[in-house]
């Protein structure tokens, strides 16, 4: 399922929509899968996991490129052998359509062994 969000194009939210709750939420959990995590109903969480520090910066510049490339820029915490990864659109305090699709484009990037 992730592969198929991560072939969508993010497009830039404006505001002026609800965050995404309850049902509408869990079917897109689902559907991006993946190990990725809703947490209080506000942001996607993932931690990538890495054999060194430079593979670990070298995903966080390629998801650094991707954020510039798609204007949807998520919270990167780098340390040895790891990422966390943390998204939401900040301009309507919660999750979008937007936010599941660079999910999958994220999770698509990183190592299959991921967690």
């Amino acid at each position: 399922m992730t592969s198929e969000l991560a072939k969508l194009e993010c497009i830039p939210c404006k505001g002026g929509i609800p965050p995404m709750q309850g049902e509408e939420l869990r079917a897109w959990t689902e559907r991006l899968g993946g190990g990725w995590r809703v947490v209080d109903g506000h942001h996607l969480a993932k931690e990538f996991r890495f054999k060194d520090f430079r593979q670990a910066l070298a995903f966080t510049n390629q998801v650094g490129g991707l954020a510039e490339t798609v204007n949807h820029h998520p919270d990167l915490c780098l340390s040895w052998g790891r990422v966390q990864v943390t998204i939401w659109t900040h301009i309507i305090g919660g999750l979008s359509e937007t936010d599941f699709i660079f999910a999958a484009k994220v999770q698509a990037l990183g190592p299959e062994q991921a967690d």
